[in-house]
């Protein structure tokens, strides 16, 4: 819950630079800028991969031992590991950038973008060891309040450095707004090394009384363990993804699109029509991070009955929190658009993907569980072979001037159905796991009412024309009619809403005499 309040606030802020971004550089500003990017996170990836999940799982099992020396160690040997990468990965991205944004990109003016995020592998490299330090401690308060301080100092720095820098044209304008994010990363760290500073007089003083001495050889070869394959797995989502930016400009290029427009078509999609999809992602994501240590001390205690209801959990409140947003972006993607881009020529791409969500939102709980279970090799070929059926596609539908930028939105579609399918079917076989098909059923006809009724509150309530007002007021009937549908149906139960924090003490206790759990 800690992760999810903090994963919203960053989702909503985030939004922020996200409307007024395309509004003071363009579509084909946030192009260039999306077009640097996917560059970073493979980097990003090799640097970092699966160190925060090795350091979060091997902190939890130290700290369940009672061995803090253990703890030192991970931190310790993490730290130079990722400071080492992303020094030597810095100064490669900054002697290759000429002849990468010349000659693997379409767009050479991505170059003082690709120059800008390089100081930001080694700050991203620093965090992501302290955010796993936290995670393993099962303290989500570092990790949530740095990721808050971090998107503010980006929304400022990003959307003041686009604006200083646009008189010098488009590219510097997007360098800028890189620029913006590196110094929220800057920020964010700070405020990480400066919970752990609080901490550290704690630890020293624990360390100093325990007596256990750190296993190293047995710690630096299980911390490789975890680490490697899943950053292999890791490398699979941003080699797609960076590949996916260049054969979508190529493609586009061979069914005769200009450059700058097919440019502006992937900055559309890729900076302003993925981030909406994604919003929702806020929970799913927190239950991912949460999910790792959790699971992981409950298979230390080959405790399945645990790791299924943790399961089970963690699926239903994706699907029945990620619904209503499906539904409300496929049903109102026109006024959506309209709200937050001031543009509806997109609203296409948000309806097509929209029905289509929910695979992507319970793809990252299914693939944190893979990984707490130490099977991080299926995930890798689950993302894999998903992977290539999607960049395949991509070059096949987005070549043909009929789909254009609509065949990468077609393989987004079927790569996210394939992968999710395939991590399911890995962990059914795993755990001898039964995913409850009529729960899936009772969900579809709930998303069914709230589309029907959203749609007639949107056509026929008194305020039609009023834009926002109409927007909000029509979601807002959707959204109670799909809430009271699946308590009627009981995919949330009184129970559940009782056993969440903060609120769930408004609505009495599981049993008489006795507070809410």
């Amino acid at each position: 819950m800690i992760l999810l309040a903090a994963g919203i606030v960053n989702r909503i802020l985030g939004f922020i630079p996200r409307i007024a971004l395309p509004r003071i550089i363009g579509a084909e500003g946030v192009g260039i800028y999306q077009l640097g990017y996917p560059f970073f996170l493979v980097l990003v990836t090799i640097i970092t991969g699966g160190i925060p999940l090795a350091v979060a799982k091997l902190i939890s099992e130290a700290e369940t031992e009672n061995k803090p020396q253990n703890s030192e160690f991970v931190l310790r040997v993490s730290l130079m590991l990722t400071v080492g990468l992303g020094i030597l990965f810095m100064a490669l991205s900054v002697w290759l950038a000429p002849w990468v944004t010349s000659h693997i990109l379409t767009d050479s003016r991505v170059y003082y973008t690709f120059i800008s995020m390089s100081p930001m592998l080694v700050i991203v490299a620093v965090s992501s060891v302290y955010r796993g330090y936290f995670q393993g401690k099962q303290n989500m308060i570092p990790s949530a309040a740095s990721s808050i301080i971090e998107t503010v100092a980006r929304i400022g720095c990003t959307l003041w450095f686009a604006y200083l820098l646009l008189p010098k044209g488009i590219a510097y304008a997007a360098a800028g707004a890189m620029l913006g994010v590196t110094a929220g990363e800057f920020f964010g760290l700070l405020a990480l090394l400066w919970q752990f500073r609080k901490e550290r007089p704690k630890l020293a003083k624990t360390e100093k009384g325990s007596r256990h001495q750190a296993s190293s050889p047995g710690l630096f070869s299980r911390l490789m363990g975890i680490n490697i394959p899943v950053t292999a797995g890791k490398l699979v989502g941003s080699f797609s993804y960076l590949f996916e930016s260049i054969i979508t400009a190529q493609s586009l290029a061979i069914a005769g699109i200009a450059t700058s427009v097919a440019t502006a078509q992937y900055g559309a999609l890729q900076g302003m029509i993925i981030p909406v999809l994604l919003l929702p992602g806020a929970l799913t994501s927190s239950l991912a991070v949460s999910l790792v240590p959790s699971l992981s001390e409950a298979a230390a205690r080959k405790d399945r009955l645990t790791i299924h209801k943790r399961l089970n959990q963690t699926i239903r409140l994706a699907l029945v929190t990620g619904a209503p947003f499906s539904v409300i972006m496929y049903v109102l993607a026109e006024p959506l658009c309209r709200l937050l881009y001031n543009s509806t020529d997109i609203a296409g791409m948000l309806r097509m993907l929209a029905p289509f969500a929910l695979f992507v939102y319970v793809q990252a709980p299914l693939q944190a569980t893979l990984q707490a279970l130490d099977r991080p090799g299926r995930a890798l070929f689950n993302t894999l072979v998903s992977a290539s059926i999607k960049l395949f596609l991509i070059w096949y539908l987005s070549s043909q001037p009929e789909y254009g930028i609509y065949g990468a939105v077609i393989a987004i579609i079927i790569n996210s159905i394939v992968v999710t399918i395939l991590h399911g079917f890995s962990i059914s076989r795993l755990l001898a796991y039964r995913f409850k098909l009529f729960d899936m059923v009772k969900l579809l006809c709930a998303m069914l009412i709230m589309a029907a009724l959203t749609t007639y509150a949107f056509r026929h309530f008194p305020f039609a024309g009023f834009g926002w007002i109409q927007l909000f007021a029509s979601a807002l009937v959707g959204a109670a009619a799909f809430l009271v549908t699946v308590f009627a149906v009981k995919l949330v139960s009184p129970r559940d809403v009782r056993r969440m924090p903060v609120i769930g003490k408004w609505f009495g206790s599981d049993e008489p005499g006795k507070p809410a759990a």
